[in-house]
């Protein structure tokens, strides 16, 4: 997709962005009243009816069924016939589900060469040659019966002086393991709290249980154990309870805080980087201003070789053909597809339910008419880069480059995923001004417009809405978000981590016994 050039202050010229030359509509840059004249290019035309900052306004005329054109793709078809001029949103554009012809990648596309001048991050080598940008000391809940102890424990160190070089002693307190059918719910819980058990910005940790829940402790230790050192396994039957195992804890703790704070930062390669890419709280400026900025980022990660990961399955729908036209091999875009027919099952296992209840109120107040044209802006985070791996929930992330995992929609089982494979960074796109971060992982908060960044700038590292505004581009703010990504890996706070955010929300896929 291109953007036209943007002056700064609005004018008959520059009010709507028009992205792509088949498109029908174009995307107000500014509120538009009845009766403002607009040009859009070589257009010319009257605003029939007011349309907000965001929304689409009408270029040319749409008979009733026709498509409906945004990307250069088709977002949906015309409820009635839509004059030039008309505001284009729920009321007017009818969503259908597209059906699409692959573009099967013919051979193995090869991974490039790295870079021979690799920039450099500070973080924590760890013993599987992965890299910490962070150093904390996890309470990893096991079942909901041992959540509220994990918190007791993670209190007794809120407030207190911890040695340079260590971040914290945090709690995974959750609503999950028991009541679970054995099988493939229990095992996706398995792997995500083995994922945060052995995180690269873990330097140790604690699998606390009840002790008689399904997900019993004893998967994480022995042959089982997600790490080979710096891990206890207790459960408040054998320890005496609530209040004993806060104390075998705290000891444990304490001798774990004197062996990290020894540890130091060392100047690593960024290919050692893994980027989570979220976005919540989505507007129509996501997919023009933020998204491919991150986009843009994702390729700069890809060629020195480090791993960005697209996720949020329910956002892909209606766009997985673009990046099944980009994956490395045959096997890697079938195994996406199958992500989402199996997303596709498990939805309409709902009576009712669809993939087009995605867009909250909150984005169609923000202009996102449908799911397709939802995801058409959420996969420009992914940029252009080869698609190299594709990964189930809370898989380990490999790498390297561009990479998609497997994980619903709603932002905090999402980030979950993502920090469970490993991301060590977390850049997140938000128009609407999702406040959400996550215990162990930096997030950078990336606004999509600038409205939304001066209004929330305690919750906002980023304005990505200069974009819009003329005062930035696609390439100069992706690469503000690069240069961010290196600053935060190497240690600076971000606003999520200095305002304390610390959501974690595992997935649960299964009944409720």
């Amino acid at each position: 997709m291109s953007l036209i050039d943007i002056a700064k202050s609005p004018t008959a010229e520059n009010s709507a962005i028009h992205l792509n030359s088949m498109d029908n509509v174009a995307v107000a840059r500014v509120p538009l009243s009845e009766g403002q004249d607009l040009v859009v290019g070589a257009v010319a035309l009257r605003v029939k009816n007011p349309v907000p900052a965001g929304h689409k306004v009408c270029l040319r005329p749409i008979a009733a069924g026709d498509q409906i054109f945004r990307y250069g793709q088709v977002i949906g078809r015309a409820k009635t016939a839509i004059e030039p001029g008309q505001h284009v949103h729920v009321h007017n554009l009818q969503f259908e589900e597209q059906t699409f012809t692959y573009e099967f990648p013919a051979s193995e596309v090869p991974l490039p060469a790295l870079p021979a001048n690799m920039p450099k991050f500070l973080g924590y080598k760890r013993e599987d040659g992965r890299a910490g940008t962070r150093n904390f000391v996890a309470v990893v809940a096991a079942s909901n019966c041992a959540a509220h102890t994990a918190e007791l424990i993670a209190r007794r160190y809120e407030g207190s002086a911890l040695p340079p070089g260590v971040d914290g002693v945090v709690a995974f307190p959750h609503g999950e393991g028991c009541a679970h059918t054995i099988g493939p719910d229990t095992d996706q819980l398995r792997r995500t709290l083995a994922g945060i058990l052995a995180h690269p910005n873990v330097g140790a940790a604690i699998i606390l249980g009840l002790g008689c829940e399904v997900n019993q402790i004893d998967h994480y230790l022995g042959a089982n154990a997600p790490r080979t050192d710096r891990l206890m396994g207790m459960t408040l039957q054998n320890s005496g309870g609530t209040t004993a195992s806060v104390a075998a804890a705290c000891k444990y703790i304490d001798e774990q805080i004197e062996m990290l704070a020894a540890e130091k930062r060392v100047e690593l390669p960024a290919s050692r980087i893994t980027v989570g890419l979220n976005c919540g709280g989505s507007d129509s400026f996501s997919g023009i201003t933020a998204n491919p900025a991150l986009g843009y980022t994702s390729d700069l990660l890809a060629e020195v070789g480090a791993a960005s990961v697209l996720a949020e399955t329910t956002e892909i729908f209606g766009a997985e053909h673009l990046l099944v036209k980009r994956s490395r091999n045959r096997a890697t875009a079938e195994r996406l597809l199958g992500f989402v027919a199996a997303y596709k099952r498990y939805v309409n296992q709902f009576a009712g339910s669809s993939f087009n209840d995605n867009p909250s109120p909150g984005n169609k107040e923000g202009g996102l008419t449908n799911i397709v044209e939802k995801s058409l802006g959420a996969v420009a985070k992914g940029g252009t880069s080869t698609l190299n791996e594709v990964l189930d929930y809370a898989e380990r992330i490999h790498g390297p480059g561009f990479c998609f995992m497997n994980t619903p929609g709603y932002d905090p089982a999402s980030l979950t995923g993502l920090a469970a494979g490993g991301s060590n960074v977390i850049v997140f796109t938000t128009g609407r001004g999702s406040a959400i971060g996550f215990p162990t992982v930096p997030v950078i908060k990336v606004a999509t417009n600038s409205n939304t960044y001066r209004r929330m700038k305690d919750n906002m590292d980023i304005n990505a809405g200069v974009i819009a505004d003329g005062d930035g581009t696609v390439q100069s703010v992706g690469r503000e978000i690069y240069d961010m990504i290196l600053r935060v890996a190497s240690g600076e706070i971000t606003c999520a981590e200095r305002l304390g955010h610390k959501e974690f929300v595992p997935w649960r896929i299964g009944p409720m016994m």
